[in-house]
């Protein structure tokens, strides 16, 4: 297996540009040429405006803006000599089989021996791509096809020929695993390979059939959606977000491609209802988010933005129309309680399922030889929640074959070979697949790359309660899991942090902190913090701030190595637990920070604590007391968040030292690693660290700042109040600059400011609504 040092890509559009982005996230020098533009006096116009174009886009393809420097802008006439030392040349022009072969000619002319070539195709075959190449080419060629945008989308299906090298395809899978973070899915060379080949019959099953039975674009979005484990786009909203315009180009290539015989025929028809109007939406300019609108769209309303549905009936936007289903509620009870129900939704989703599952089965082996990969891909290429073998497991195998039979729709042979077993099993402690000779085969786990589910599998936890738990991920390691609602901190979160605090005394010698949900903590539970200031259960409220700074301090001080290992969403209380552990292995997708302000409150777990010290401590920092802290000042009063790890490091939130892992998969291994490499000679952090803060004068400053803002309509009345606690905290209070300042001191200004500003109507408002909307109240 070879290295990859540097790389090429070939095309700066939609795609190639965000690959090329996304390689250089990932560190490693990109080249990124395209075609000479006309009627421009610079002939690289179009590599440096993708550049450009990214640096300002949203959701951003780079991880700090930095990456972009990475990033060799050029031509396909005047710098193709810089392919020469690239170890991956990945080709990402017009799905255009000549333009591609006249490509390929040029690079083979001036590649170096042994470097690998591959196309971001999802149309045309590999067998296709190669024909006519010398044997040297087709043997470094694959096809590597990334999801749209790369940096956020976790498939990456790597697809090789007869002729590819063994090491070609096991060097961009290595790569693509750790370097891009991937889940690297190996498939056979047919149309659309995995992903696509169900996901493009899915959309066109769900959405005609919905058009079919008279459902709104609402309805089907409501049982196409999470019920069925599916991002809450559904399927309407979803064609919105992908635009509109791509459906009728991507499956009029498919069907190109699929025999007429394959089930896909069936479903598309060009003169349906549906298609007569998406043919006319394109053709208007609704393609979507992008476009005018699509089956939604936002129609201004004096400041206001107001969404709206589009009919599909009379092709007229109207006032949206809440689904009233008795279906949508038994879908919480899972699949098959949804499959079953008898109103429309319940047949609406048995339609689609029956279809999409039955198709999925039959094409295994013909896209995969396992029904594992194919799960994965559906997974990391359409956030499933749910494969569609998990899904016919979660019906039953022998209920599903029963209920395809009965409607006269062909039993797949995977199901007919499960005979009423499930699919997937967990057998001594692992978990098992069901193979095509109908033996199960176990899911191989690596070492350095496991989920915690992984670890916890056929075992009990060391400690649990109602919202958090410990486990043993072996080697001397514990690991904290968070498992409530959102991973959210109450007061048996707490608990487990204290109980975590002393693992040690059972045994073990480094903890870290992590778990498998999409967030690793949205912090405290402000729903909570309410109840008690509504009710004046001021004592209480008091002691459990008391409590999650004890929890936290214990962590720091802890008498060995503390790990946090977050991915997702690491906010207030749970961006607190970070700044208290010895060091964080984050995943790449990390959004940290501190949001308190924005329901009225301070960090108040020892959050504005920490960051007035990690500002002290900065090396380099502009001397005196009262920079450091304006930029804790700053950094919290904003509620600043991360929107990567990297990003994390600009903001303190992450130290220098502490590492960021691509792969979501790798992540608490990484953090296991760590720990277990801090053990020796471990000693805790010194304790009485004092420091001198700018007291009265500096509380001063920070409120004349603040009340500027406040004039000039940039803060509200209540940002000030919150703001003036905030910097009462930071600057130490009332001590002078002379006077020394511990962390009990600041610990105990935190507690001051949380204790007055729970008290403030304003701040139960900003909580209030927060609960209800999701959104900051602006008072």
């Amino acid at each position: 297996m070879g290295a990859i040092n540097k790389v090429a890509v070939l095309g700066s559009g939609v795609m190639g540009g965000a690959i090329a982005a996304h390689v250089a996230n990932a560190g490693v020098p990109v080249v990124l040429l395209d075609i000479v533009p006309k009627d421009s006096n610079d002939r690289s116009a179009l590599a440096k405006g993708a550049v450009a174009r990214m640096l300002k886009q949203k959701p951003a393809p780079f991880m700090h803006k930095r990456n972009a420097k990475l990033i060799t802008p050029g031509n396909l006439e005047d710098d193709l000599g810089l392919l020469a030392d690239c170890d991956w040349i990945c080709e990402a022009v017009l799905e255009n089989l000549e333009v591609k072969h006249d490509l390929y000619k040029k690079v083979e002319a001036v590649r170096g021996k042994g470097s690998i070539v591959t196309s971001n195709t999802s149309t045309i075959p590999l067998h296709k791509l190669v024909e006519g190449s010398p044997e040297s080419f087709a043997k470094d060629f694959a096809v590597t096809h990334f999801f749209n945008p790369p940096r956020y989308m976790r498939l990456l299906e790597v697809v090789g020929g007869e002729k590819t090298d063994k090491r070609v395809i096991d060097t961009l899978s290595a790569f693509g695993d750790v370097a891009l973070g991937k889940e690297v899915v190996p498939c056979k060379d047919t149309p659309g390979f995995i992903a696509n080949r169900i996901g493009i019959y899915w959309s066109m099953v769900a959405t005609e059939t919905a058009a079919q039975m008279g459902l709104t674009v609402e309805e089907a979005d409501a049982i196409v959606g999470r019920p069925m484990g599916i991002p809450k786009t559904g399927i309407f909203g979803l064609m919105d977000l992908t635009g509109i315009d791509l459906g009728p180009h991507v499956v009029g290539s498919m069907l190109g491609l699929l025999p007429k015989s394959d089930a896909l025929h069936a479903v598309v028809d060009a003169d349906s209802p549906l298609s007569k109007l998406i043919h006319k939406m394109i053709a208007d300019g609704y393609t979507g988010r992008k476009g005018k609108g699509g089956f939604y769209r936002l129609v201004r309303d004096g400041d206001k933005k107001t969404k709206e549905a589009l009919d599909l009936t009379t092709g007229e936007y109207r006032a949206p129309i809440k689904p009233a289903m008795a279906s949508v509620e038994a879908g919480r009870k899972g699949l098959r309680a949804l499959a079953e129900h008898p109103d429309k939704g319940g047949q609406y989703a048995w339609k689609v399922l029956s279809q999409v599952l039955s198709y999925a089965a039959s094409l295994v082996p013909e896209i995969s030889d396992t029904i594992a990969a194919v799960d994965d891909a559906m997974k990391a290429g359409y956030a499933w929640k749910h494969g569609p073998f998990e899904q016919i497991d979660q019906l039953g195998t022998e209920w599903f074959a029963e209920k395809l039979e009965a409607e006269g729709i062909a039993v797949p042979e995977i199901v007919k070979l499960a005979a009423g077993r499930p699919l997937y099993k967990e057998e001594g402690g692992k978990k098992r697949y069901l193979t095509l000779d109908g033996s199960y085969a176990d899911i191989e786990v690596a070492q350095d790359a496991w989920m915690l589910a992984d670890k916890k599998r056929g075992q009990e936890p060391i400690a649990s309660n109602g919202s958090a738990s410990l486990w043993d991920v072996g080697g001397g390691v514990a690991c904290l899991e968070f498992h409530s609602k959102m991973n959210s901190l109450d007061a048996n979160s707490i608990a487990m942090v204290r109980e975590a605090a002393k693992i040690d005394k059972k045994g073990f010698k480094a903890l870290i902190i992590g778990n498998d949900a999409g967030n690793f903590s949205v912090g405290a539970n402000i729903g909570l913090g309410l109840f008690a200031a509504n009710t004046a259960m001021w004592p209480v409220l008091d002691q459990n701030i008391k409590e999650g700074q004890d929890a936290y301090l214990a962590l720091k001080y802890a008498p060995f190595p503390v790990v946090g290992a977050p991915a997702g969403m690491a906010l207030g209380g749970g961006c607190e637990i970070l700044l208290h552990c010895d060091a964080v292995q984050a995943h790449a997708e990390s959004y940290i920070g501190l949001v308190e302000v924005g329901v009225g409150l301070i960090p108040g777990w020892g959050g504005s604590k920490e960051m007035v010290m990690r500002n002290f401590a900065k090396a380099k920092r502009p001397g005196g007391p009262m920079p450091p802290v304006a930029a804790a000042f700053q950094t919290i009063g904003l509620a600043k968040v991360a929107t990567s790890a990297a990003e994390a490091k600009d903001l303190l939130y992450l130290r220098e030292g502490d590492g960021v892992t691509m792969n979501r998969k790798r992540v608490l291994a990484d953090a296991k690693a760590k720990a277990l490499a801090l053990v020796e000679d471990y000693a805790p952090p010194e304790r009485d660290v004092e420091i001198h803060l700018p007291g009265p004068t500096g509380i001063a400053a920070l409120d004349i700042a603040v009340k500027d803002l406040v004039r000039s309509g940039k803060a509200t009345a209540h940002d000030e109040v919150v703001s003036r606690q905030l910097a009462k905290t930071l600057c130490g209070g009332d001590r002078d600059v002379t006077e020394p300042v511990t962390e009990k001191d600041l610990l105990a200004l935190e507690r001051d400011a949380m204790a007055f500003l729970f008290r403030q109507p304003a701040t139960l408002d900003r909580i209030e609504h927060m609960l209800e909307t999701g959104k900051p109240l602006r008072n």
